[in-house]
């Protein structure tokens, strides 16, 4: 454990948040984290929806979902060329390479054009169906603006006004995006979209299985467990969660019944982030009961972030994180309730999840019951009892610790 712990500190930690924190990677999450809150207007529809089982006549409100929630690609498409040239510095292209993102992804939804004028799009491509297509589109189209901000076709100090020579050098990039898109849909017939479909199902297949479940959760956990962002897997993470959750919803809009278990909902709003990842909410309970001044001062200032499920206070304030007397609990925890979770939901005794709800931060109980009934709120209450007991040793050992340790050093004032 130490040899491993020494190899977790010293080498892998460095690397993966170096790694996070390269312009690239850093810029793709942070798209995806800024385009969040058109995801949340979807989970707040959701709740409104409610109403209607009590409120007859209520107004139709989905349309709102579609235009926030369901133009995710689009809004991807032109966060991420977008962010990466602020990262850089390149401010005067920033906003053109956003709108040249937009340009190549419209393109590539390959749209039918009619002889009376009109374009015919699929909806559902703009949406989180679109949302891997977007992020190539956006990498492409930064990397392009990258390489040919390098250049410009003036000499340093030419008499012609600077807008006039930006406006030239800028040309050449969106001219050869857009080009490049030409071809690929006109001349070529060529679909991405149906491309990355066939080149992503052996991935969503896997991540729909118990295996892709529960390695989701787990990796993510020990990531987490060494101080290292869970979401430098955002991309990953949301290209199957995201379409899955939107798959859901549309079965269930035909009568059928929801598929797909590994959504976002299962992992944090229903069950799985009791007071956020890796289950910290019974730990910091544990706390309020301890006999160290120093656990019960931590308990105390993360329960009220801890009840909606915001856990990096517990996570470096305990501290959870390289700390194995902690980090262990949480790893029992990541890998046997998302195994508990998928099994039952797989045989059907609690409803899959099939509402867009994102709202990751709702205290724990009611998003799985909106989710999932009373049905969902007994699942909880069985792994909330599961989480309690595989903290307790570890709290009652770390307790023992750290009231040793205040003892002695209150001897030493004597």
């Amino acid at each position: 454990m130490k040899r491993f712990m020494k190899w977790m500190t010293e080498s892998f930690a460095p690397r993966m948040d170096a790694f996070t924190k390269n312009i690239w990677v850093a810029s793709i999450q942070e798209a995806i984290m800024v385009a969040i809150p058109m995801i949340f207007i979807g989970s707040i529809i959701t709740l409104v929806t409610i109403l209607k089982d009590y409120i007859p006549g209520m107004p139709d409100l989905t349309p709102i979902t579609t235009f926030s929630f369901g133009l995710l690609g689009l809004f991807i498409a032109f966060l991420t060329p977008y962010i990466v040239m602020e990262k850089k510095g390149y401010h005067k292209i920033k906003l053109l390479a956003g709108m040249s993102g937009v340009s190549l992804f419209v393109m590539l939804l390959n749209p039918m054009l009619n002889d009376d004028g009109t374009i015919q799009f699929i909806l559902e491509r703009f949406g989180p169906s679109g949302m891997v297509t977007a992020l190539l589109v956006g990498v492409f189209v930064a990397v392009i603006m990258n390489v040919c901000n390098k250049f410009s076709f003036f000499k340093k100090g030419s008499s012609l006004p600077e807008f006039i020579m930006d406006w030239f050098d800028f040309l050449v990039p969106i001219a050869l995006l857009l080009v490049t898109g030409w071809i690929l849909v006109y001349p070529l017939d060529f679909d991405i979209f149906a491309l990355i479909v066939n080149l992503f199902e052996p991935i969503n297949v896997m991540g729909q299985s118990l295996t892709g479940f529960v390695l989701f959760n787990f990796v993510g956990v020990v990531l987490y467990s060494f101080g290292v962002s869970p979401y430098v897997l955002a991309p990953i993470w949301y290209a199957i969660w995201i379409p899955a959750i939107e798959e859901n919803a549309a079965l269930v809009a035909q009568g059928l019944d929801p598929v797909n278990i590994n959504t976002f909902e299962t992992f944090f709003s229903g069950w799985l982030g009791i007071g956020g990842m890796g289950a910290t909410l019974p730990l910091v309970i544990w706390f309020l009961l301890a006999k160290s001044k120093k656990l019960k001062s931590v308990g105390k200032a993360t329960i009220i972030p801890s009840l909606f499920n915001i856990n990096e206070p517990v996570v470096y304030g305990a501290p959870i994180a390289f700390n194995p007397l902690l980090m262990v609990p949480m790893w029992i925890s990541g890998l046997i309730t998302p195994i508990i979770v998928y099994v039952v939901l797989d045989m059907g005794l609690v409803r899959i999840p099939s509402k867009v709800f994102q709202l990751w931060y709702t205290p724990m109980g009611i998003s799985t019951y909106i989710m999932s009934g009373f049905n969902g709120l007994l699942l909880l209450a069985v792994i909330l009892l599961i989480v309690f007991v595989v903290w307790f040793p570890f709290f009652k050992l770390y307790d023992a610790q750290e009231l040793k340790k205040e003892q002695e050093q209150a001897d030493q004032l004597v």
